[in-house]
């Protein structure tokens, strides 16, 4: 028995988990001008301790229950501007006084033709109802908190793979923007793994975590399955087990970490927003002080903080 224990203790110590969420578009040209598909990677040994540090930040703002979907809480909702003195309500007020604004406008959008605005009204009510008791003030406050708490976790790696669309060719290369990120992002994780080891003679190994969707969990799938047979283009995959278990991200609070690494990476790139990015850019896998863990794939005269960082001189699309 003990022998046995011992090595599961052993395995538990070398085991990986990389969560993984996109932000933005891989559609050309979409409605984002940036597709960014990042991967947080958290040693199996310090998941509980990062989940209760984000469910005692979630639990500071009331929303232990609610998921962290940083393009939905960082909107700006209408409601909250028409209810007089929001601000100084209390926490079921506002919800109250906010929830009575949003059946009449459901009310007013069923008398009218448009039934395709309606169902857009409903999505977004339906999105930010777990927010609404939050000013603006306080739902960027709380985004700030947990993008924090991610910069000051040092055994955490973020990596990311960022495609500025108007440089990304598809006559010049046959695989898509999606999959050309998911193969950067696996190749950087396993370059990572292979050099982690702490221990003489052991090996670490990674599993990916993504936030469950139909259409890319069958992608993806396939994709780690051929990267596991013939490795990616720049490395061979001996150390990430398995294809990628998909997750509900409401049910999952790393996921919903992911989501703000991602989010905060294209609102930089695309808006020049430095606040959260400048706080999770700090986990960036680095390697002799260079960012290798990060790339922007774009036009070879961007002097961003990625490019900068991870000396990027030009968009390296592999010759297949």
């Amino acid at each position: 028995i003990y022998p046995i224990r011992q090595s599961f203790f052993s395995f538990y110590r070398h085991m990986y988990l990389c969560y993984v969420d996109e932000s933005g578009t891989s559609a050309i040209p979409g409605n984002t001008s940036h597709f960014v598909l990042a991967g947080l990677t958290i040693p199996i040994r310090k998941w509980n301790e990062c989940e209760r540090k984000i469910q005692t930040i979630k639990a500071k703002f009331q929303l232990s229950t609610a998921e962290i979907h940083t393009g939905w809480i960082l909107r700006i909702y209408n409601e909250q501007n028409k209810v007089p003195d929001f601000e100084t309500l209390s926490y079921s007020q506002r919800r109250t006084e906010v929830e009575k604004l949003r059946k009449i406008e459901i009310l007013r959008h069923q008398r009218a033709t448009n039934k395709g605005a309606l169902k857009q009204l409903k999505k977004n009510y339906r999105q930010t109802e777990a927010y609404i008791h939050l000013t603006l003030s306080q739902r960027k406050d709380f985004v700030f908190e947990v993008a924090k708490q991610i910069g000051s976790w040092g055994f955490t790696r973020l990596f990311a793979e960022c495609i500025d669309k108007v440089y990304f060719d598809p006559r010049r290369t046959p695989i898509t923007i999606d999959a050309q990120a998911f193969e950067q992002l696996v190749s950087r994780l396993e370059r990572y793994l292979s050099c982690e080891k702490k221990e003489p003679g052991k090996k670490d190994y990674g599993l990916l975590v993504h936030d469950n969707n139909d259409t890319i969990a069958k992608k993806h799938t396939e994709l780690m399955k051929k990267f596991h047979q013939h490795g990616t283009f720049w490395t061979s995959v001996n150390h990430i087990i398995e294809t990628p278990l998909f997750v509900n991200s409401e049910l999952t609070s790393m996921i919903q970490l992911a989501d703000v690494c991602a989010y905060s990476i294209r609102r930089y790139l695309e808006n020049g927003e430095e606040e959260l990015f400048n706080e999770i850019f700090k986990r960036a896998d680095r390697k002799s002080g260079r960012a290798v863990g990060i790339r922007h794939f774009t036009d070879s005269s961007c002097s961003c903080k990625i490019c900068q960082a991870h000396s990027n001189s030009s968009p390296c699309i592999p010759p297949r």
